[in-house]
């Protein structure tokens, strides 16, 4: 291994931390950081002090700095993103790597150091329901900013290339969320919920309108399925929306909450009869990897990210932004066993290499390493 290599030094910020994996940018530091370190390069991750009850300043070979963050909904994250900037700025690293275009405006902090930078910027979040007003605003300017200030864009899907493109006439790196294909899940974690394998269909993820629970369940209980509809997930505060959902009658719904024990949500994946995917703005949907590569028949909200996840219906269905929609691809699901079956079969074919978390650290090793060198 090159000695250039050993001696990089990659300071990580813009999640909640390492090892705490809550969401997709978690879960992609934690794995990227992890290959990262093997690869004999240090990692430095910056995590939210208040998650974090115990702080040790190593953990599986990966620095931690434990930085702190005014503990409100909508200025924790940036906020937090703020304090470790201005500490990477003043540290060893070699290169900074920002997750979220939510954080494009710290850019200009490195900029005055002389620091190389590269930002995933994720998703579309400026058009996301929950973002109104001036928070929509901000997330489109703050996207912008991150082209301009930032050495390096990255995105997850050719589909938001395109989007950056036509938006802020700035080209894009893609490297794509990995995953981690599992086969042969035992089904005994499910009888928690009381539930047999193909007895349900799944829901994955954040009860916010992006996601469009609200629309799969309401279509759902217009059907004519005996199965269950599963939905797991919820919102970490109180929140209107989610709870009218949770207080919907029907006795075919459960809602599980968070479910944190990765075995329990595996078989849940793995013995659903198919995986609604209602997911509207972004790349690359960490959920509908975990679906493909658990083998899930999957039936999708037709958006153009999720054909390109899908390889234009090659791996699944699509069902349009309306109930009767839903209700229509829930009736026919219920008449094409052998359809899903066949979904299923193929689903982790689905997981190309770009898709692979081995092959997507070494696409970042390039970019870290070519921006180290810029520099140097």
């Amino acid at each position: 291994m090159e000695a250039f290599e050993k001696k990089l030094k990659v300071a990580i910020m813009g999640a909640k931390g390492y090892p705490y994996v809550y969401g997709g940018y978690d879960t992609m530091i934690k794995e990227l950081g992890e290959r990262l370190i093997a690869r004999g390069i240090h990692v430095r991750v910056y995590n939210h002090r208040a998650l974090f009850k115990d702080r040790p300043r190593y953990v599986n070979g990966i620095e931690c700095i434990y930085t702190p963050a005014i503990e409100r909904k909508s200025l924790t994250q940036l906020t937090h993103t703020f304090v470790s900037m201005l500490h990477a700025c003043f540290s060893d690293a070699d290169v900074i790597f920002v997750v979220n275009s939510g954080n494009g405006p710290f850019g200009i902090f490195s900029k005055l150091f002389g620091k190389p930078t590269a930002i995933n910027v994720d998703g579309l979040e400026w058009l996301r329901p929950k973002w109104k007003g001036f928070g929509s605003k901000y997330f489109y300017w703050a996207s912008k900013l991150s082209t301009k200030l930032f050495d390096q864009v990255i995105n997850d899907s050719e589909e938001m290339r395109q989007v950056y493109l036509r938006e802020f006439q700035t080209d894009s790196k893609v490297i794509a969320y990995g995953a981690n294909p599992k086969e042969d899940v035992p089904s005994g974690p499910i009888s928690r919920w009381d539930l047999q394998s193909r007895s349900y269909f799944l829901i994955v993820g954040r009860l916010v309108p992006d996601n469009n629970a609200d629309l799969i369940i309401e279509g759902f209980i217009q059907s004519a399925s005996s199965r269950k509809l599963v939905i797991v997930g919820d919102v970490p505060f109180d929140d209107p929306w989610a709870t009218r959902l949770k207080n919907m009658k029907d006795d075919r719904l459960i809602f599980t909450g968070y479910v944190k024990d990765p075995n329990e949500l595996a078989a849940l994946y793995s013995h659903c009869y198919a995986y609604f995917h209602g997911h509207e703005y972004g790349g690359t949907n960490p959920a509908m990897l975990k679906a493909l590569g658990y083998g899930c028949a999957i039936l999708a909200l037709d958006t153009p990210f999720n054909q390109e996840m899908l390889q234009n219906g090659k791996h699944g269905w699509y069902f349009e932004k309306k109930a009767s929609s839903v209700s229509k691809i829930v009736n026919k699901s219920e008449k094409s066993e052998d359809q899903l079956a066949k979904l299923r079969e193929s689903a982790r074919n689905g997981l190309t290499k770009k898709y692979d978390w081995d092959f997507v650290t070494e696409q970042y090793i390039e970019v870290f390493q070519g921006l180290a060198r810029r520099k140097r």
